[in-house]
């Protein structure tokens, strides 16, 4: 269990077909660059709060259960679990084909928004953004939960993700999802500017709306990861290359602090 476990995950990740790429202090993948790996035996991945060994990776990432894994990472090491010599060498057991990416559906909405108007008036938001960001399609309540449903357009204006957060967490933690089969790149945002060239970046789109809350004459030019995860950071800025700088607005925590460092050294 141990030599599954201690998993060189640099080696690994090759014979997976992953490709690494190193940034600054730790490695990430050109596939996933939500993935860090700073202890070679040990990943996490920003965008998710997920984070393990070898054994956890092959779960997540390849479909396999925990005997699967192992066996698989043994057979990687060229050993048997159940094999009395430890020295013979084991074919590598072939991965399971890739599972398909659900289709992309926004959940039905609901006929009114009072529920997702009122969750947000107590979250401090303006009225004027809130009836703003309904307007533009942006957000809405869903007819099943009640939830918010945060909806990410691409460059034509097509729905590609959506977050949805939960009305009633007024003690605690509350309910936050993406929606199956979210791009998870192009995250939430605003339409962009042509005649600014900064762009500003938050964790959650509750935040974006804060920040439009405090700063009225703001309407474009923004982008929430829905996460720490810096892919729809990139995907923006693949479709406004005019744009010359950065505002990093992440939350001021420890994961929010170290992802902001980051993302200062990858750009």
């Amino acid at each position: 269990m141990d030599v599954a476990k201690h998993t060189d995950l640099l080696g690994l990740l090759p014979s997976l077909g992953y490709t690494l790429k190193r940034i600054g202090s730790y490695y990430t993948t050109a596939e996933m660059d939500s993935i860090r790996i700073r202890d070679p035996t040990r990943w996490k991945r920003y965008s998710t709060g997920q984070g393990g060994d070898a054994i956890t990776f092959l779960q997540e990432f390849c479909g396999m259960r925990f005997p699967e894994a192992v066996d698989y990472l043994l057979a990687y090491h060229g050993r048997s679990r159940d094999s009395p010599d430890r020295n013979q060498p084991i074919p590598r057991p072939k991965l399971p084909p890739p599972r398909e990416k659900p289709p992309f559906v926004l959940p039905p909405a609901n006929p009114d928004q009072r529920r997702v108007f009122a969750y947000l008036r107590k979250r401090g938001i303006a009225p004027k953004v809130i009836r703003a960001f309904m307007e533009a399609g942006l957000l809405y309540e869903d007819a099943q939960y009640h939830n918010c449903v945060f909806v990410g357009r691409n460059g034509s204006g097509q729905p590609k993700f959506a977050s949805k957060r939960g009305t009633l967490d007024f003690n605690g933690s509350g309910f936050k999802r993406d929606v199956l089969g979210s791009d998870k790149k192009i995250g939430f945002r605003l339409p962009c500017d042509p005649e600014i060239e900064e762009v500003a970046v938050f964790e959650a789109p509750i935040d974006l709306m804060s920040f439009c809350t405090l700063c009225p004459e703001v309407h474009s030019n923004a982008v929430a990861l829905c996460g720490l995860y810096s892919g729809p950071l990139d995907t923006y800025l693949r479709d406004h290359p005019h744009l010359k700088a950065i505002k990093l607005l992440l939350d001021h925590d420890e994961p929010g602090i170290t992802a902001a460092k980051e993302m200062r050294e990858k750009y």
